[in-house]
């Protein structure tokens, strides 16, 4: 018997009977490691001349862009937005180009915006108008169309000629009138209309009515306070509105109404609009609406006539690349009369657009916007509607103004209209920044979030060259200068007027 560990293997036994086994494979020693890099202590070695110290340092913490630490930074980024729609200039950010797309961004899940509306602020000078006309005649390659709900101060009257339309002047005197009550493409064939769509119909056509009159009623002043427009004022102006136009009767064939009219037929009421408001004789229907009747009656003598107390005596083109509707001829009347008359344009604009045909795209700009907001609370929710039905017109709402206080000086800080005009910054997702001074500065940072960097880009970098402007694309910062054209240049030029006084 054999102890255990004498006898033979595996390979002694099979090569008996003519097998071999195949010999493990060598393996070979791994070369040494050479160590490119040495931990060493975050004090240095404790040799002369090592930079040793036996204390710890405080460090200072800097917060900068790629452009501006290019040695320690220095990668390009790339662009973050994809490059649609209009070419506007350099995004200094990544060094291309910046492509301004707002449809495009809204149907793009990748990028936060979830509505085109635009809001642009900036300084007299600072390239503000020069980017809002460059923006609206670039995006017309992309079948764009652009109407001008009030040109103030003739701004867009060379580009309109420039691209053969002449603007449409609204003044006292002028054969313009706009009619603020017109049914607008809602009351086409309408003795053809289903009962339902009908029905709807009114109730779109009747809402935007009752919205401008609670507006213009609400502009006029008793003293400081704004006259009021409560429950039984809207159920006696939508009363009177559906009897001047058949409506209440029943008819198949609705006629267009007048402002005039409407304060007409209120100094006179019928016993239908008496008994159709509850009211149990004429003296007390006169008693309970004379705060509404007198201030619809300064507006007919005063503000209204002569520009919006008729029917409308225009036709639109609105196949044409750009219309414009100038208001320079009220300026001596005051910021309370171009008020008023952007509010009846608003409501007029939004009444052509309410059927507005699939891929009829168009960029509504509301310059001055301020004007109209400073009115009262009810022309802000005005804007305010027509801000959020952006999304179902397929519009661009462009508004512009000078600086965020523009929009909340509409009342009290804690006023209702200031809580709705703070809101309207959030109702458009794209915002352009042009410079600012510091003051203003800290206005868009506590407003925006803009963060130290863009509250330093707008009141720094973009105030050093005009066309430089901070682009907010939901809430993604893009350092954007517009580069304009010589031809777009010379059509975007606004400082004509000034340019004389040089000695």
């Amino acid at each position: 018997m054999r102890r255990p560990g004498t006898g033979r293997g595996v390979g002694s036994l099979l090569s008996d009977f003519g097998h071999t086994l195949p010999a493990a494979p060598t393996q070979a020693e791994p070369p040494p490691v050479t160590r490119l890099f040495h931990t060493a202590s975050w004090r240095g070695r404790p040799v002369r001349g090592a930079g040793w110290t036996p204390a710890s340092v405080p460090v200072s913490r800097w917060r900068m862009t790629s452009d501006q630490a290019p040695v320690l930074w220095p990668l390009v980024t790339g662009p973050g937005l994809p490059p649609t729609g209009a070419q506007m200039g350099i995004d200094y950010f990544s060094g291309g180009s910046f492509y301004a797309d707002p449809h495009g961004w809204v149907l793009d899940e990748t990028i936060p915006v979830t509505n085109p509306n635009i809001i642009t602020f900036g300084k007299p000078g600072g390239g503000k108008s020069s980017t809002t006309k460059a923006f609206c005649l670039r995006m017309g390659d992309f079948g764009y169309r652009t109407l001008i709900l009030g040109d103030p101060k003739d701004e867009y009257e060379p580009l309109c000629r420039a691209l053969g339309v002449e603007p449409f002047v609204i003044g006292h005197g002028l054969g313009t009138r706009i009619n603020p009550l017109a049914f607008g493409p809602l009351g086409e064939g309408w003795d053809h209309l289903e009962a339902a769509e009908a029905k709807r119909r009114a109730a779109l056509v009747f809402g935007r009515w009752l919205t401008l009159v609670r507006g213009l009623v609400g502009s006029q002043k008793i003293g400081e306070l704004h006259v009021p427009f409560g429950p039984s004022d809207e159920v006696v102006v939508i009363a009177a509105l559906r009897i001047l136009t058949g409506h209440h009767q029943g008819n198949t064939r609705l006629r267009e109404t007048t402002i005039p009219a409407v304060w007409h037929l209120l100094n006179n009421p019928t016993d239908d609009l008496i008994s159709t408001c509850r009211y149990e004789t004429e003296r007390q229907f006169l008693d309970h609406t004379r705060l509404l009747r007198d201030a619809l009656g300064q507006l007919v003598s005063g503000a209204l006539a002569g520009l919006f107390d008729d029917h409308t005596t225009i036709d639109v083109d609105w196949n044409a690349p750009i219309q414009s509707l100038s208001l320079s001829r009220l300026e001596p009347l005051g910021d309370e009369a171009i008020g008023i008359a952007l509010t009846c344009l608003n409501s007029w604009g939004r009444g052509m657009r309410e059927m507005s045909a699939a891929g009829d795209r168009r960029i509504i700009v509301r310059d001055e916007a301020w004007k109209q907001m400073r009115l009262g609370p009810e022309p802000v929710k005005s804007l305010d509607a027509d801000l959020r039905l952006s999304r179902s017109t397929g519009d661009i709402q462009f508004v512009v103004a000078h600086k965020p206080s523009d929009l909340l000086s509409v009342g009290e800080q804690t006023s209702q209209a200031v809580a709705i005009a703070r809101d309207l910054l959030h109702l458009a997702d794209i915002k352009i920044l042009h410079g600012q001074d510091a003051g203003v500065g800290h206005e868009l940072e506590r407003l925006l979030e803009l963060g130290p960097i863009g509250q330093d880009l707008v009141t720094g970098w973009a105030r050093q060259e005009k066309g430089r402007a901070l682009w907010l694309v939901g809430g993604q910062l893009h350092k954007v200068k517009t580069v304009l054209t010589p031809w777009e240049a010379q059509l975007t030029y606004t400082n004509a007027a000034i340019e004389g006084t040089r000695p």
